[in-house]
């Protein structure tokens, strides 16, 4: 159910409202998606630079979509790299 969170964040909330680590996976994948949207937006309203760093941003996002689910399946409660420092859930 953890390794969810990154396709559809809010799935473990519903599943297992009271499980910490449930809710941890969320965070990370809430997170994600915040990025996500917010960097391809920002990137395509840049011309050619950001048109440009676009498809690589996305690589980005889609390894750490993979690191994610990867550490959820696993059993492990680890941060993603460079943006899983942030708790958007409290």
């Amino acid at each position: 159910m953890a390794g969810l969170a990154y396709l559809i964040f809010f799935l473990p909330l519903i599943v297992c409202p009271d499980s910490r680590y449930a809710r941890f996976h969320a965070n990370q994948g809430l997170l994600l998606l915040i990025v996500g949207i917010a960097g391809s937006f920002i990137l395509s309203m840049i011309p050619i630079i950001g048109w440009i760093l676009l498809p690589i941003f996305s690589i980005a996002v889609f390894v750490l979509v993979i690191v994610g689910l990867i550490s959820g399946i696993g059993g492990k409660a680890k941060r993603l790299p460079l943006i899983g420092k942030f708790d958007v859930l409290k």
